[in-house]
């Protein structure tokens, strides 16, 4: 199948192969984006893919691929945190393999008017589904100093959430905050550029980003569907990109494989009060681009990816997985 989406995923080479694509299977790619790795997948053999987005536009760039794969292809918009009703209602309850990238689509960083990225100046927004509520600026110019610095401390791990959002509240008492490039700039006025050449206002990119999406609460959804959906020896590979992701990733996966600790080594243990592993982890250890992609796609540089195949136990069966914010 040739390729009709102008867009390299992030370590495409190994998510297919940790998936291992196979004859007459179904796949879902359930965070579309640009489309890379459902082309790969349907590359890869003769199989079906149902891709899924809760952005309208990247769906909408997708109709060249569905053209060219036909039934093999089906497009849904939704959050995938919703996969499961999705997945239902196009009478789907089984597949053998889920992709997971968690990052914003290099489409949607690219667009100034989509307000992802301070590198171009564009309207405040951040939404990946444009028809949801609130903006970035709703957040920024509505909420309270110290529930603005929660936001920044807790979801973008900035150490000056203090200084920044007493900032942002002083300059919106003079004038509503309603540009990437005007709250950029508010960021980078109270701190210096970081020796690694970071933007100061990363950080408070990323925070507002997962407040206004909704991005963990996603994730926990999403990975839980995951569990009742994949079929015994089904297949779930997850990229993330920033630690907050990771670590609910590396959670999840290490209490479905039964690989928590218990709460207290002076516990006893109980003849059958462990739930069977309901994966059986791919990765030990999350894999790293090389660094010929880091160097071709700089965007690439934190990504992590995570994988474990489906057992045939019953899934959740007593587990419990704390969740963290930070």
């Amino acid at each position: 199948m040739a390729d009709t989406l102008d867009h390299v995923p992030v370590m495409l080479a190994e998510v297919v192969q940790l998936l291992s694509p196979r004859d007459g299977a179904l796949y879902v790619d359930a965070t579309f984006g640009g489309g890379g790795y459902t082309r790969a997948i349907l590359n890869a053999a003769p199989c079906r893919v149902v891709a899924i987005d809760r952005d309208r536009d990247a769906l909408a760039r997708a109709q060249d691929l569905k053209q060219q794969a036909g039934d093999r292809l089906t497009l849904l918009h939704g959050c995938f945190g919703d996969m499961a009703a999705l997945l239902a209602e196009a009478s789907v309850d089984r597949v053998d393999g889920i992709a997971l990238d968690l990052g914003v689509s290099s489409a949607q960083l690219d667009d100034p008017a989509r307000g992802f990225s301070f590198q171009g100046d564009g309207p405040l927004d951040m939404r990946m589904d444009r028809g949801a509520q609130p903006t970035a600026a709703d957040v920024v110019n509505s909420v309270g100093e110290s529930e603005l610095a929660h936001i920044l401390a807790t979801y973008g791990e900035e150490r000056a959430a203090r200084r920044i959002a007493a900032a942002i509240i002083k300059a919106r008492a003079e004038r509503p905050i309603v540009g990437t490039g005007q709250l950029a700039s508010i960021v980078r006025a109270v701190l210096p550029r970081g020796d690694q050449g970071i933007d100061p206002a990363t950080r408070t990119f990323q925070a507002l980003r997962i407040v206004v999406n909704d991005e963990l609460g996603e994730l926990d959804r999403g990975l839980d569907a995951t569990e009742h959906l994949l079929a015994p020896g089904g297949r779930l590979v997850v990229v993330s990109f920033h630690s907050l992701e990771d670590r609910r990733v590396k959670a999840f996966l290490r209490a479905c494989c039964g690989l928590e600790p218990r709460p207290s080594r002076h516990q006893p243990i109980v003849e059958g009060a462990t739930p069977a592993p309901t994966f059986r982890l791919l990765t030990r250890r999350a894999l790293r681009p090389a660094a010929a992609e880091i160097a071709s796609n700089p965007r690439a540089r934190s990504a992590r990816v995570r994988a474990a195949e489906r057992t045939e136990a019953s899934p959740g069966s007593g587990r419990s997985v704390e969740r963290r914010a930070a």
